[in-house]
């Protein structure tokens, strides 16, 4: 028996949706896309990240794992980064709300991160990590978006300017450099390790 996904014409229809399982989705153009199952170095270094960030001064209250980002798109899209940390209006916005959704009227975060799932060009995975997500946070205004590819042992820091991402690549003992955060003091080495 063939199970049919919903369609959904908006965010609301979207969060009062329960299929009754664990299943993480992000919603692209409307309709469910089942997340694959996250793996242990995926939650390794988004935890070591917020650890990171927790040392570094940045209240605790602007650190998230598992918020959703509403994006441009060609219909309704929600996605879920690894790691966020918000701009303190964003998290005034998102204060008191029943969802943790980012909604498109609502402040941008100040950095998303993504731990890019395996895959080569021109797959799904490679493809959204690649080319949907740097587009779609761009258009969203997101200032700074770090992709993660432990697969490539590589981490790209995009900087948002005159609306497009600019990227400059770290590898092994390279100083990651973030506008964001200019006194992180991590490498890319530390991050694909998950602080190893």
């Amino acid at each position: 028996m063939t199970q049919i996904k919903p369609r959904f014409r908006s965010l609301e229809e979207y969060l009062d949706y329960d299929d009754g399982t664990d299943t993480r989705y992000e919603l692209v153009n409307g309709e469910l896309v089942e997340l694959p199952p996250e793996s242990r170095l995926n939650h390794k270094i988004a935890s070591f990240l917020f650890e990171v960030f927790i040392r570094l001064g940045i209240s605790s209250t602007l650190l998230t794992i598992g918020v959703q980002i509403a994006v441009s798109s060609q219909e309704v899209t929600a996605r879920q980064p690894d790691f966020v940390v918000l701009s303190p209006e964003c998290a005034d916005a998102l204060e008191g709300l029943k969802s943790d959704l980012i909604t498109a009227e609502m402040p941008v975060p100040d950095l998303v991160v993504e731990v890019v799932s395996p895959g080569n060009p021109g797959s799904e995975n490679y493809d959204r990590d690649y080319v949907e997500k740097p587009r779609e946070y761009a258009v969203r205004g997101i200032p700074e978006f770090w992709r993660v590819d432990p697969e490539r042992t590589l981490v790209t820091v995009l900087k948002l300017e005159g609306g497009a991402y600019q990227a400059r690549d770290f590898r092994g003992s390279d100083a990651v450099v973030s506008r964001a955060f200019p006194d992180l003091q991590l490498t890319a080495e530390q991050i694909l390790r998950a602080g190893r």
